[in-house]
């Protein structure tokens, strides 16, 4: 394998959460190890909010997206780890989805407080659908949550995740004195930092029936976390590498991401079991990641809402090969040749111009509007990646031209916004209303925005009394073509041509569920070409 060792040095992944979970700090303290940046509360620091932020209030502000919030790579004992920034907030949630097909793993973030929140269970959905292998890291154990034994009942009820814990915390609240390794069989009691340092806290014990564990921390936790740990040990036993690589099992990290608590051990066993960049379907075949020839795809396009700075931004995932600045490679859906003279790779303090990239990383590239979400760009064979989803709107609004001068901007505006993945485009069956779906409402008032200052397009949005959009498949075309011709109302082309059902509430599509058993109504579609 010609770059097996560039290869087998990538750690490419992505933490997800709730908003409020803890993603932020937690992103913080990893680059905080990785040396990345310095000093704490660097990556909200309004000094260096430009290359390392993971704060996304500016987008949701609309003062412009800053690109070098999509990715910070940091380098840890020898690895170099691509962290994929993936915004919290449910009105960005199709971002994130997309952004998780360009990872190897994820972190999951869950709240010890809260428990399992419905933008977890949707962002799990995702990881689902392609095996994806997942870390847990329980978050604010300083702070009183739920029992930790009912807390990880609560993630395989919910998530349908089986856990496996790696560390186990003594207590929570005022009284968490701390976690024990369950790998490593080494206490390390709490102290309150926000720095990077590691502090005297951890103790080897090897066995639990040591007089230390009482000295540090009480007769009473020192039982407890015996019959804890007995427990565990009898249920859980060794952590499978395969179990977790193939998305089975997920192990599972206790901590306090703001006191920096618990991150390293998750950092450390992170680096021994996390995926390195693995093979991936293609239209065509299985692609092998030690392939000489280049290829990668687009998952993720950024436009700046600056109207000073229009530059679009696509972010390319490097599947196989080596990426190499100004050498010409093949744009499959356009069929042509196109070379880039200053793709960037952003970093946590910096973004810099690289000269080539390998399997695992990112990289920006300048876009004229020759990319959309999915594309691929290979070294001359003709395929497309696969398993890059597009998932059901939750608000829909018609697109009503205020000025029918501007019909042909406002169209091409359209157009290429969607093509960005920032909200959906349906075109309704027997006229041609288009009614543009989103996750949140703050994209339509982004599109808007956009539309006037890009395109010079004024528009308006007019609600639409719809709840979910389906796509739908039918072995029986003529099935299909009839319930299509009878639903017109509640019937659209997505924008690829798909045919999709619009439904106005779940009864509604429960209904034409049972009543039409020929035909498949799906929550999800993939990109196609």
């Amino acid at each position: 394998m010609k770059f097996e060792k560039e290869i087998n040095r990538r750690k490419t992944f992505a933490i997800i959460s709730h908003p409020d979970a803890g993603k932020t700090t937690l992103t913080e303290k990893l680059l905080l190890f990785g040396g990345a940046i310095q000093t704490a509360g660097a990556v909200k620091s309004n000094k260096i909010k430009k290359h390392a932020t993971s704060d996304f209030m500016e987008i949701e502000r609309q003062r412009g997206i800053s690109v070098a919030t999509s990715v910070m790579t940091f380098e840890y004992e020898g690895f170099l780890i691509n962290l994929l920034d993936t915004p919290g907030h449910k009105d960005f949630a199709e971002d994130t989805y997309r952004t998780l097909t360009a990872v190897d793993s994820v972190i999951l973030v869950i709240d010890s407080v809260n428990g399992v929140e419905d933008q977890t269970r949707r962002l799990m959905e995702v990881c689902r659908m392609r095996d994806t292998p997942v870390i847990v890291f329980v978050n604010k154990m300083d702070r009183d949550g739920k029992n930790p034994f009912y807390l990880m009942e609560e993630i395989e009820a919910e998530l349908k995740l089986t856990l496996h814990p790696m560390t186990w915390p003594i207590n929570s609240g005022k009284d968490f004195k701390g976690v024990y390794n369950l790998s490593n069989k080494s206490l390390r009691l709490f102290a309150a930092s926000t720095k990077g340092e590691e502090e005297e806290t951890t103790f080897a014990i090897s066995d639990l029936s040591e007089p230390i564990l009482q000295a540090k921390i009480g007769d009473r936790d020192a039982n407890q976390l015996r019959e804890d740990v007995e427990l565990i040990d009898g249920v859980y036993g060794e952590l499978s590498n395969a179990d977790y690589l193939s998305g089975k099992v997920a192990p599972v990290f206790f901590g306090s991401a703001v006191n920096n608590f618990g991150v390293q051990e998750m950092l450390d066993i992170f680096i021994k079991i996390a995926p390195v960049p693995r093979s991936r379907e293609t239209s065509v075949r299985l692609l092998e990641v030690g392939e000489d020839k280049f290829s990668g795809f687009i998952f993720k396009i950024h436009a700046n809402l600056d109207p000073k700075h229009r530059d679009r931004i696509a972010f390319l995932r490097v599947c196989s090969g080596r990426f190499e600045r100004n050498k010409y490679f093949h744009h499959v859906r356009l069929d042509k040749d196109i070379r880039f003279s200053n793709p960037y790779s952003f970093l946590a303090r910096s973004k810099d111009v690289i000269d080539d990239a390998y399997p695992g990383d990112v990289v920006g590239l300048f876009d004229t509007g020759s990319f959309k979400i999915g594309d691929t760009l290979t070294e001359g064979e003709n395929f497309f990646f696969t398993g890059i989803p597009t998932f059901s709107p939750e608000i829909f609004k018609e697109l009503v031209n205020k000025d029918p001068m501007k019909t042909k901007q406002l169209e091409k505006g359209v157009s290429q916004l969607t093509d960005e993945g920032v909200a959906q485009l349906f075109t309704q069956f027997g006229g041609n209303k288009k009614i543009i779906g989103c996750v949140g409402d703050l994209q339509f008032e982004v599109i808007q925005y956009r539309l006037l200052q890009e395109y010079g397009a004024a528009c308006e949005f007019r609600t639409m009394p719809f709840f979910k959009a389906c796509w739908l498949t039918s072995k029986d075309s003529k099935k299909l073509e009839d319930f299509l011709r009878f639903k017109q109302q509640n019937t659209a082309n997505d924008k690829d041509g798909n045919p999709v059902y619009l439904a106005q509430s779940e009864w509604f599509l429960n209904t034409e569920i049972s009543t039409n058993p020929d035909i498949q109504f799906h929550f999800t579609n993939e990109v196609h070409r």
